[in-house]
């Protein structure tokens, strides 16, 4: 097995850097590609370069990326200093509110903002989203946008300290339901079955409130890359992926990008 060599700073050129005004909040977005859209949600502790790895499958899969900036210094490897520094003012800050169960995020409003003027530029019948690890809750909650059709949870890990708890408001939840009710629509989820951050028991609560409509998918702990610096097994399509054909990460990659096709194509 290759070992992952992604350990330099990715300098994210083949990316336009814009500077996009929304719900009066200027934010850095990362967009890349032509078709339609999918915004590409960081996972902690920022867009490392397994992020942006995993951005430039999807636009080569024939859609516009938008990846914007949440946290961390764009395109560095995880870990050091600067990500437990980022970690922690993650964990504290208002717009996350990492720690509250039955509650959603207030930065899900700006990226349900960014949903909408992605779509307005790029067109088709919606635009995709995936949130990964912190963010991995937020692709459900942007579904009150009405453009979001394609959503997906990897890892999603907050609540933190809640192993079943949901990071959506209950009112929200139920409006989720009943619009994939009304418009046959799924969210796929990722997880390893022993990862220590996004619990089998968080799984079984959205089943329990989606129903069918919440098709999961839980990796053996054998499938995470054994030379990822991490060693709970937890990032399903970045750190954990293992680049080679019949290994069940890359299957799950192929799995969202056919998820996006089937959903955006029109």
């Amino acid at each position: 097995m290759a070992t992952d060599t992604r350990t330099r700073d990715d300098m994210l050129e083949d990316f336009e850097a814009r500077k996009l005004s929304i719900l009066g909040k200027d934010r850095l977005i990362y967009v890349a590609g032509a078709g339609p859209a999918v915004i590409v949600m960081t996972e902690m502790t920022g867009i490392s370069p397994h992020v942006a790895r995993f951005a430039r499958w999807v636009r080569d899969a024939g859609f516009t990326v938008y990846m914007p900036h949440l946290f961390g210094k764009d395109g560095a490897p995880p870990g050091g200093i600067g990500g437990a520094l980022t970690l922690i003012g993650g964990c504290i800050s208002r717009r996350f509110k990492a720690f509250a169960a039955n509650e959603s995020s207030p930065e899900v409003a700006w990226l349900r903002a960014l949903a909408t003027h992605a779509h307005r530029e790029c067109g088709g019948p919606g635009v995709g989203a995936i949130g990964m690890c912190f963010t991995g809750n937020f692709a459900l909650s942007m579904m009150l946008e009405q453009s979001v059709v394609a959503p997906v949870l990897a890892q999603p890990s907050l609540p933190l300290g809640k192993p079943a708890g949901m990071h959506i408001s209950p009112d929200e939840l139920a409006a989720v339901k009943t619009r994939m009710d009304a418009e046959n629509l799924t969210v796929l989820a990722y997880r390893f079955k022993g990862d220590r951050f996004c619990r089998k028991e968080r799984f079984d609560a959205y089943e329990a409130a989606l129903g069918g409509r919440f098709v999961r998918r839980e990796l053996d702990d054998s499938a995470a890359n054994p030379d990822s610096p991490m060693k709970n097994p937890h990032s399903v399509v970045t750190l954990h992926l293992i680049d080679e054909e019949g290994q069940p990460t890359l299957a799950a990659r192929d799995e969202i990008l056919e998820f996006f096709r089937m959903r955006l194509s029109g």
